[in-house]
């Protein structure tokens, strides 16, 4: 597979990918996904980029930041992973996005969460 059509195949994915995320429940899929994801891992970059799909599924950024209390310079950084969000930013683009965090019971657990590791 040359160049050109690895580019035409990664375009069309990309397309495909935000023209589903359109859907609300898409969405919600794709950012729950990308939260269970980070709950394992730790990695923030992959909820980042999941954020960053679904605004520009609904818009782009300057949308977002239009829907929020964060201005679209600052909003493009933290999206970018230039900025580590603080929980009001997250709250913020979570909203803006047209979701809310909820909070549910975990299971007992018998492993340290992530966050118990590096204290």
């Amino acid at each position: 597979m040359n160049k050109e059509s690895v580019l035409k195949h990664t375009s069309s994915y990309r397309d495909r990918l935000l023209k589903r995320l359109k859907d609300p429940e898409m969405a919600q899929a794709y950012l729950e996904a990308a939260v269970e994801s980070y709950e394992r891992e730790g990695e923030t970059q992959a909820l980042l980029l999941a954020m960053r799909d679904v605004a520009e599924a609904q818009g782009g950024i300057g949308q977002l930041a239009k829907r929020t209390t964060i201005s679209r310079p600052h909003l493009y950084d933290i999206l970018a992973s230039k900025h580590e969000p603080r929980l009001d930013n997250w709250l913020s683009i979570i909203s803006g996005l047209g979701f809310r965090i909820r909070l549910e019971p975990q299971e007992t657990r018998t492993e340290p969460v992530l966050s118990d590791l590096k204290s």
